[in-house]
């Protein structure tokens, strides 16, 4: 996403901060103070902020938008939260080995051109013991989860309306059921998973 369309994302999903809180929270579950924390694909760079702001972790962002980048950075610097925000690609990650403690994914993994290339990397950044946590779209969601999860958006009619149509025809078909991300994740190193089902996506648990 570059560009309008990626300027457009940032403004839309800005105004839905519970689910950025929930994904926090969710993070802070799985992690003690003081861990280093790697974002990938953050885009706009709401739950890296988030993370930051907390002052209980240091934060790394990785994205292949440039202008996602640029978003975050600048989002960072207004909310005064200490993020390193990087340009580069999931598969090929411009990090050392065991550089963090732990690594979230949201909303972003079921774009990822090269998916057991992009989970083999977060296993090599990965600390031993270290663990990963993926939340995205089930390919199998229902219109009812898509409607519930917009509602709560905030969005004008057209907003909506074209969210709606993105949730359920369009991104979809490039994402996973369990099933096949289970077998994604037996083609890596990761020593233990769980995939959960929600209403409207796959909740995974990775451990090095």
């Amino acid at each position: 996403m570059e560009g309008p369309i990626a300027r457009w994302y940032a403004t839309s999903t800005g105004k839905a901060t519970d689910r950025f809180e929930e994904s926090a929270d969710a993070v802070r579950r799985r992690t003690p103070q003081g861990s280093d924390i790697l974002e990938v694909a953050p885009g706009p760079g709401y739950l890296s902020i988030m993370l930051a702001r907390t002052g209980d972790y240091t934060v790394t962002g990785l994205d292949v938008s440039e202008t996602f980048v640029e978003i975050a950075r600048g989002k960072a610097a207004e909310a005064g939260a200490a993020v390193d925000f990087r340009l580069g690609n999931a598969s090929s990650m411009p990090f050392d080995d065991e550089s963090f403690d732990f690594v979230v994914c949201c909303a972003a993994f079921k774009n990822f051109s090269d998916p057991v290339g992009a989970l083999r990397e977060m296993h090599r950044v990965l600390r031993p013991g270290g663990g990963a946590l993926i939340l995205d779209l089930r390919r199998d969601v229902s219109k009812e989860a898509v409607d519930a999860d917009v509602a709560r958006m905030g969005l004008g009619a057209l907003s909506r309306a074209f969210t709606k149509f993105t949730l359920r025809f369009f991104l979809p078909r490039r994402a996973y059921v369990k099933s096949e991300f289970e077998d994604l994740i037996a083609r890596t190193a990761f020593s233990s998973h769980e995939v959960r089902l929600s209403p409207l996506s796959l909740e995974v648990d990775l451990r090095k």
